[in-house]
């Protein structure tokens, strides 16, 4: 958590309806800038998109198995990844100048984050090393419940994190996400919990609140 009381709390908003990835990028990119330039406060943005892929610095072609949706290049870091309806997207635009300027530990903050959203739902969320995202145990296989990818410029950071609600897992048959082989994918409705977009919103918040400090 933030300890500088200079720092104002960065602004929480909800986007209702499906927002287009070219909107949400260039959204994205304006907001970093005028962060950097100290004229606009630190956003977190949270999203649906329709049925995408999205490929990043180091996604593999041959990690793209079937192009049914459309395929967008990002600058974020990682591999390919899915969004789609009833998967909540979070776009964290923070300055990190004055949070200490330590990349890796912004990153494992968000997977906090994620573990600790998780958790208000009774899901034990969890790191694996050698592979991103967080990671539920079921019996003998692991599934991937939620991801993440940064970029960061000019100390400030864009892109975020996916959970994933209610989502049609088949969709990420269409790649191998975030060029993991031999895992799986899940959601909280595949694992039985009945939450909300709602539910999860606030759910998020609670436990962003706890990672990185108020918001307003």
């Amino acid at each position: 958590m933030v300890s500088d009381s200079l720092i104002s709390a960065p602004q929480w908003v909800i986007r209702d309806g499906l927002l287009p990835y070219p909107e949400a990028v260039e959204t994205m990119e304006a907001r970093a800038a005028a962060i950097a330039e100290g004229l606009a406060p630190e956003l977190i943005w949270l999203v649906e998109h329709p049925p995408i892929y999205t490929a990043g610095t180091s996604a593999k072609d041959s990690d793209l198995l079937d192009a049914r949706f459309p395929v967008f290049q990002t600058g974020r870091g990682g591999q390919f990844t899915y969004h789609g309806p009833g998967q909540r997207v979070g776009y964290v635009m923070l300055n990190l100048r004055p949070r200490g300027g330590d990349v890796r530990k912004f990153v494992r903050d968000l997977e906090e984050w994620l573990i600790r959203t998780l958790a208000q739902f009774n899901v034990k969320g969890e790191r694996r090393d050698g592979r991103v995202g967080i990671w539920v145990a079921r019996g003998t296989r692991e599934d991937k419940i939620a991801a993440l990818g940064v970029r960061v410029r000019r100390w400030v950071t864009f892109h975020g994190v996916a959970i994933n609600v209610e989502p049609d897992l088949t969709h990420f048959n269409g790649i191998v996400p975030c060029g993991i082989r031999g895992h799986g994918v899940t959601s909280l409705a595949d694992l039985g919990i009945p939450a909300t977009m709602a539910d999860v919103d606030v759910a998020l918040r609670v436990a962003f609140e706890e990672v990185f400090g108020p918001v307003a």
